[in-house]
């Protein structure tokens, strides 16, 4: 098996080079997936292991965030996908109906009805019928709504600023931008995931 790099690298997928000039003393690293790899290469000697290295670290930092949720948002009694259906109305400025939402939030268009009626209901968002269209609607945020985002982005951001303390800035930098080449090419080759 070959690291990212492309050099040999040993059972939990770190290449000799890479523990060698980590500096930290946990150094190498010993994660949960590093642990599959080790076994299935036990079970697949030769088996070329590095988009599970990749793939499989990345939904298992997914899975941590969903479990650890967004404290900010769980105190105000926001899910996540609220708050960015929120937010989209927020960023955006304007009214939008429910299917651009939809694209906004990479939603279901069910899941925007729904997240919308519940905000309805809490006095956040409110909606309005198009003039010349009686099946198009037009949400737009109160100014309950407004002043919630407002007063909870700069607490979320801080937030998800102490999660990602244990990276130094640019390593930070370096996986935002490695991130994003990513999703770049899964959207033009998969399309927009909906949720």
């Amino acid at each position: 098996m070959t690291s990212m790099n492309g050099r040999p690298a040993d059972g939990n997928g770190v290449s000799p080079d890479a523990a060698r000039d980590d500096p930290s003393p946990s150094a190498p690293h010993h994660d949960t997936v590093a642990a599959v790899v080790g076994q299935w290469q036990a079970v697949h000697p030769g088996l070329d292991t590095g988009p599970m290295e990749i793939i499989g670290r990345i939904n298992r930092c997914a899975a941590l965030l969903q479990q650890a949720e967004d404290a900010p948002l769980r105190r105000a009694g926001l899910s996540r996908p609220e708050f960015d259906l929120l937010g989209a109305l927020r960023r955006t400025g304007h009214e939008l109906t429910p299917s651009e939402l939809t694209r906004e939030t990479f939603s279901s268009g069910a899941a925007v009805t729904k997240r919308l009626k519940q905000l309805t209901e809490r006095g956040l968002v409110e909606r309005r019928g198009d003039t010349r269209d009686r099946r198009v609607a037009h949400v737009r945020l109160t100014d309950a709504g407004r002043e919630l985002v407002d007063a909870i982005l700069p607490e979320q951001l801080a937030y998800e600023t102490a999660v990602l303390a244990g990276l130094d800035t640019p390593g930070q930098g370096e996986l935002a931008t490695l991130l994003g080449e990513l999703l770049v090419q899964l959207e033009g080759r998969l399309g927009v995931l909906r949720v």
